[in-house]
């Protein structure tokens, strides 16, 4: 921001809180930097360790609900949970505004296996390869997402998805050999290799 000042205000232009600007571009001037100043700043609260299940926050306390590259992670049992407190936290008219990867994330770096790689496998199978803290991945995809915020009460306002034209060749194809749990899915559906999801809890 403070090598672009000027795009920063033609950007945000009557929008932007001057002071607050003014204030960021000021901390980037200072010699020496402090996580702790940097953190107050930003009015951030870090919280480590710390149980998006359980927040311990107050009800109706946040505006916004988020994560990016996190669901893709975490069992759907425990999701369930999260959007559960989150339905808990949020204040009325809050957005749930999320960033999911569908990808085999193997497939990152290792270039020879396609992004649904995965998919061929069992879930017993994946267990052997992903089950374990550092690589795991749910598989769930883009509808399964939908499934699961709506049975948690949203709507979903928004979703921007990501289309990957080469899945759906292999998909055509034939090559790679779905597994069950999949198989019956539309192409457009597995071809879609991340989204930002934008959704918010129905009005009781």
């Amino acid at each position: 921001m403070s090598e672009n000042e000027g795009e920063v205000l033609k950007l945000f232009g009557s929008l932007l809180d001057n002071d607050r600007f003014n204030s960021l571009l000021n901390f980037t001037k200072k010699t020496g930097f402090s996580t702790t100043e940097f953190l107050n700043l930003c009015q951030i609260s870090y919280i480590a360790p710390g149980d998006a299940a359980d927040t311990r926050l107050s009800d109706n306390s946040i505006d916004f609900h988020t994560s990016y590259t996190v669901f893709e992670h975490i069992p759907i049992d425990i999701l369930r949970e999260i959007i559960r407190e989150g339905n808990r936290i949020i204040r009325k008219n809050g957005l749930f505004v999320h960033r999911i990867d569908y990808s085999d994330h193997f497939s990152h770096s290792d270039k020879s296996i396609s992004a649904i790689n995965f998919l061929q496998y069992g879930d017993d199978e994946w267990q052997k390869y992903a089950g374990n803290r550092y690589m795991y991945m749910n598989r769930l995809r883009h509808d399964d997402f939908i499934i699961l915020f709506e049975s948690a009460g949203h709507r979903i306002l928004g979703s921007q998805t990501d289309m990957d034209l080469h899945i759906q060749e292999i998909l055509r194809s034939g090559n790679l050999r779905l597994n069950d749990r999949f198989s019956s899915k539309p192409a457009d559906v597995l071809a879609i290799t991340g989204s930002w999801m934008i959704t918010q809890k129905n009005s009781e």
